[in-house]
């Protein structure tokens, strides 16, 4: 909203366009653009007074004489020639000059008029009409130059654009609009050429005659064909690219007049850096230099050189003002003079370089899209990570943005998305979460009183913080089991044998559970899932869900010896980390489950016991930190769909309650395992045979003694890692 208004370009242009120009910084201007600059020393060095105007207009009528001789393409004067010099001679020195040399353009000043249309006595509103009439130049210069051209900047704190023709004066072409028509009438021949293979009717509308051509009236001339007839840009494109006559740089000045006269009348200046980043050379260097010489030729042939009032020092400006704030303006508060706004627009045109706001609709387009992301990222995620994702959004909008303002010179907004949306996103979602959290703590009890026990419902509404109808990160141990060969137990089974068996055996696994607070969050065929769950980190939570987890393999060993039903050899697999706790169902059937990486982490930890040979799996995570538990570490293993490995280890038992084969064991393999990581194998092989005497059959002493033996026969290639890859479930 803020964007449809002139308060959001207003923004835009005063921070925005700042900051890309801050980003992207100084850049080189094309060589075909020089200003000579009216300085102090220049001053000095003629001791004459620093205001041009008081300067004699034979040393004009000199320089124009030395810069002609030079090869200089267009000569500018950002001078303004409309009353007569102190001596009468000067002023005809001036106007021979500027006439031989057949290629002066000339500044006038435009007498800006505000006139009103109406008003009423009733009310405070008043409507006028701004109209700006040219003030004459002298005669004698006027007749003498090629052209002449106002140079009109629109008031502001800063200037950021100019106009290349002023409507309020009549559509007249400003100084750089002059100055690149005559510029590129080296092409004017081509580029007729060009134009009567699109509309040989408009052809003949332009003036041919070198002798009597009007620089003037070609340019309103084209303006007035570009304006009505817009395909004929295309047009006159397609045909430039076509033609093989012209060399590059021909090409780029026929291309410069195609934009110029199809483009919008108000450009954006694409500055090139501080003051005087465009080629500078102060007036009495320019002036004293030797004719013919070397450097001279260098330095204006086939160039456009503007002169005027340049400050090289702040107390120049303090004594004459010609010069503007940009967004390059030093901070000693040295500005932009008014000549070199207008080489640079001239160079921008020349270049096609001007900066292009991006178009309307796709500012809003992409305004909306990025206000939106932004709310839906700062309402659905947690704060924290939210507040992560902004930073990350804001730097790759940032990067773009910056990217495309270097690149090609469009312009994005900028302030709107990160001193408006941002904020807008971060506090309107605070806010909302904030007046959200006293209706939703109303709904746990008739959300989740559906499918889940009260005492679940008070653990989630009061330790859990913030539940939402669709799911909260917390942190939590899964716990999963499965039976192995049960697929081939439920076929031969009838469908009651097979349900009470399951059901007897799922009382043996849910009591554990239950004794040690955990949740029993889903059930499927032979597998369970539980869930130990809490707002935060902490160690009471993995060491109840491992006291758990040796009660269920205890339980189903005393399952398993009642008579009369099939052993249920039981796999188990515990993971511990961030989960989503989330609402599954609709209408009346509700299902709670927990959603993530650490669930699926934990069902292949389970699976990697049919590898192991083992019942009881757990990874690193769940056993940091826990002093209780006698613990048989297998190292890192990559997991079946898992990009990252998972560190994993053996639960072995309760240290109070292990046996003495089990310390062994577990001390044993322990030291047998690092001789394996260390790329001893045949230490590792001699070790994992000797616990297999006293233990044959242990799984995970056979799973590693494949490898020892593989690798001793062998050796891995390359570099090595004792990451084992499981290949499957």
């Amino acid at each position: 909203m803020v964007n449809l208004t002139p308060v959001g370009l207003a923004l835009e242009e005063k921070f925005g366009l700042y900051w890309l120009f801050q980003l992207r910084g100084a850049v080189p201007a094309p060589d075909d653009v020089v200003v000579i600059s009216i300085d102090q020393p220049s001053a000095t060095q003629l001791d004459l007074p620093i205001n041009p105007r008081l300067w004699p207009r034979d040393l004009h009528a000199h320089l124009i004489k030395k810069l002609a001789n030079a090869g200089a393409r267009v000569i500018v004067f950002d001078l303004i020639f409309e009353t007569p010099g102190d001596i009468p001679e000067n002023d005809e020195k001036l106007a021979r000059a500027m006439q031989k040399a057949g290629n002066v353009v000339v500044v006038e000043r435009l007498d800006i008029e505000e006139m009103p249309l109406f008003a009423s006595q009733t009310s405070p509103v008043q409507v006028s009409t701004v109209t700006a009439g040219t003030i004459p130049l002298l005669p004698v210069i006027e007749s003498a130059a090629l052209a002449q051209a106002p140079f009109l900047l629109p008031r502001a704190a800063s200037v950021n654009a100019y106009w290349t023709f002023k409507t309020s004066a009549g559509d007249a072409p400003t100084l750089p609009v002059v100055a690149l028509q005559a510029y590129a009438m080296t092409v004017y021949d081509d580029f007729i050429r060009l134009l009567t293979r699109v509309s040989p009717a408009f052809a003949s509308q332009l003036p041919t005659d070198k002798k009597t051509l009007d620089i003037e009236e070609i340019i309103f001339t084209l303006r007035h064909i570009f304006e009505n007839e817009p395909q004929m840009t295309q047009q006159m494109r397609a045909e430039l690219r076509r033609d093989t006559s012209l060399n590059a740089r021909e090409k780029r000045k026929i291309n410069s007049l195609i934009n110029l006269y199809s483009g919008s009348k108000m450009r954006y200046l694409n500055f090139f850096g501080p003051p005087r980043s465009v080629q500078t050379i102060p007036y009495h260097q320019a002036l004293l230099q030797p004719d013919h010489n070397q450097a001279m030729s260098n330095d204006f042939n086939d160039k456009v050189v503007f002169i005027g009032f340049s400050a090289a020092a702040q107390s120049e400006q303090d004594r004459i003002r010609d010069d503007y704030h940009t967004v390059f303006s030093n901070p000693d508060g040295l500005t932009i003079s008014g000549v070199e706004i207008a080489a640079t627009a001239f160079a921008n045109l020349l270049e096609n370089q001007s900066i292009r706001p991006f178009p309307f609709v796709g500012s809003l387009g992409l305004l909306f899209l990025l206000g939106f992301t932004l709310g839906v990222v700062f309402l659905v995620l947690p704060n924290r990570s939210a507040t992560l994702v902004g930073v990350v959004l804001a730097a790759i909008y940032v990067g773009n943005a910056s990217y495309q303002f270097e690149e090609t010179g469009i312009w994005l907004p900028l302030f709107i998305p990160l001193f408006m949306q941002l904020p807008l996103a971060v506090f309107g979602s605070l806010s909302l979460k904030y007046y959200n959290e006293k209706w939703e703590r109303k709904q746990i009890e008739e959300q989740f009183g559906r499918f889940l026990p009260e005492r679940v419902v008070k653990h989630i509404k009061e330790s859990a913080g913030q539940v939402t109808a669709n799911n909260k990160l917390v942190y939590g141990v899964c716990l999963a089991t499965d039976v192995e060969n049960y697929t081939p137990l439920s076929e031969k089974m009838s469908p009651g044998r097979l349900s009470q068996l399951m059901n007897d055996y799922y009382a043996a696994l849910f009591e554990p559970v239950e004794k040690y607070a955990g949740d029993v969050s889903d059930v499927v065929g032979d597998a369970m899932l539980a869930l130990w769950t809490a707002p935060s980190a902490n160690s009471e939570l993995r060491k109840k869900a491992c006291l758990a987890s040796l009660d269920i393999a205890a339980s189903v060993d005393r399952f398993n010896q009642t008579d009369n039903r099939p052993k249920l050899t039981t796999r188990i697999g515990l993971h511990f980390g961030e989960i989503i706790l989330g609402t599954v169902g609709a209408s009346r059937h509700f299902e709670y489950r927990a959603v993530g990486d650490v669930v699926n982490t934990t069902n292949r930890i389970q699976g990697a016991n049919k590898k192991l040979g083992t019942r009881l799996l757990l990874s690193g995570e769940v056993v940091e930190g826990l002093d209780d538990f006698l613990i048989r570490p297998f190292g890192d293993f990559l997991l079946v769909g898992k990009s990252s490995p998972v560190n994993l280890a053996e639960l072995v038992a309760h240290k109070q309650a292990a046996s003495s084969e089990q310390l062994w064991l577990c001390e044993i393999f322990a030291s047998t395992l690092q001789t394996y990581q260390l790329q001893q194998w045949q230490q590792a092989c001699n070790g994992f045979s000797e616990i297999l005497k006293v233990f044959p059959d242990d799984g995970p002493t056979r799973f590693f003694l494949k490898y020892c033996q593989q690798y001793k026969f062998a050796p891995p290639a390359g570099a090595w890692t004792s990451v084992i890859q499981m290949t499957s479930k």
